[in-house]
């Protein structure tokens, strides 16, 4: 590309940006964004790091290179970040139904409108699976490998459950101190582990441990998470239970689930995954003045509204865009870091050099389902994914406008 080019690239890239930003209210809270837009990213690039699709014969099966080399489950710490985005989602939805109270918005029709938005692009994900698991079926594909494929490609829809269960409670959850869903993860965990209780136990975490960061997130609404030694306490109680479990109860240091392992932190979700949510919360409250200072940056916050705006296609649809990618690949062969075991540096060499692909597929997705997130795809119609959120004072509810 000429000098002219980019130049002109760069001028574009930055009236784009300076249209977004002439959008945005002035009283957002530029913060929240970007942290719901880091979570998504986070978990997104944590799925295209540890998951594996290995080639073996005419069948496809998953592996972990976390089971291959221990030495990486620091990569799990940096890229699960579900407990930033229910603390976000806690106090965006706490927020959101204060304010429809405030305006006489009946609970039912308040609900209805936050679970559409959550579950519109949902559709499209099932259909084309549907279709698509029935085709590979027919064309004699291994069924062990249609349900590897359909298993990955669905599997972000426990997170939309559990979210969508805790939005339905939000009226039940805006007062609750986050003290009780944490002492029921505690309690689980010692009947199951500690007592030789049923494993079915576990279960029961899979509500009250994302309620945990859920109520942090009214809690940040109600006001009561604005100074920064709240921050301090959740980052440095949470790493240091954290240690403690997984150095003295057994825990695995792993913040995802590695096969082969006897117990994973998030299927269903432990005492260690809750406290370490807790400290990655208090990063996240810590880091809300620099984030609002770095989104003043016209570029940066453009990047960060873009994602917000289609925050749920790129979560529902990168492990398409994974798998889209390996079996176009196998086309070409057995591609190193792409079907090959996960066993070493070499993998994890060839693995980065394949996330810009896996970028590409995804943005092809994106452009393809998109219209799904937006309602439908209805021509004048506005996303009503990123909402305005303006810096909680106590017992504040401000009313929230569209981007």
């Amino acid at each position: 590309m000429t000098d002219i080019g980019v130049r002109a690239l760069r001028q574009g890239v930055r009236r784009g940006a300076g249209r977004i930003g002439a959008a945005t209210p002035p009283g957002r809270d530029r913060a929240v964004d970007a942290l719901r837009a880091a979570a998504v990213l986070g978990v997104v690039l944590g799925h295209w790091l540890v998951t594996a699709l290995v080639s073996d014969g005419r069948a496809l099966r998953t592996a972990s290179p976390l089971h291959h080399m221990p030495w990486l489950t620091p990569v799990s710490w940096m890229f699960q970040t579900l407990a930033v985005f229910f603390l976000v989602g806690g106090h965006v939805a706490t927020r959101g139904h204060a304010s429809a109270r405030a305006r006489g918005i009946p609970y039912r029709q308040w609900l209805t409108a936050r679970l559409s938005r959550l579950f519109k692009p949902v559709a499209a994900v099932l259909t084309l699976w549907t279709v698509a698991a029935v085709a590979l079926l027919l064309s004699g594909t291994e069924y062990g490998t249609v349900r590897t494929l359909v298993k990955l490609a669905l599997s972000p829809l426990w997170f939309l459950v559990v979210f969508a269960g805790l939005t339905a409670a939000t009226p039940l959850l805006t007062r609750l101190n986050p003290l009780w869903p944490l002492a029921v993860v505690l309690h689980v965990d010692l009947l199951r582990f500690g007592l030789g209780g049923p494993a079915w136990l576990g279960w029961v975490n899979v509500a009250a441990a994302w309620a945990v960061p859920y109520t942090l997130g009214a809690a940040w609404t109600r006001g009561e998470l604005e100074r920064r030694r709240a921050g301090w306490v959740l980052l440095g109680a949470g790493a240091a239970a954290t240690a403690a479990l997984v150095a003295w109860a057994g825990y695995p240091a792993s913040m995802v689930g590695v096969p082969g392992e006897g117990v994973s932190n998030l299927d269903p979700p432990t005492l260690a995954v809750v406290t370490f949510g807790l400290a990655q919360c208090g990063l996240a409250l810590l880091l809300r003045e620099r984030l609002r200072r770095a989104m003043r940056r016209p570029v940066a916050w453009a990047a960060v509204a873009l994602v917000n705006l289609s925050a749920m296609t790129v979560f529902l649809w990168h492990q398409t865009a994974l798998m889209a990618t390996t079996a176009t690949g196998l086309l070409a062969g057995r591609l190193p870091g792409l079907h090959t075991p996960p066993d070493g540096l070499g993998w994890v060499g060839f693995r980065l050099l394949w996330l810009p692909v896996f970028a590409l597929a995804l943005a092809a997705c994106w452009a393809a389902f998109r219209s799904f997130e937006r309602g439908g795809g209805g021509r004048g119609r506005r996303s009503r994914v990123v909402r305005a959120h303006r810096p909680s004072g106590r017992g504040a509810a401000a009313k929230a406008r569209h981007v």
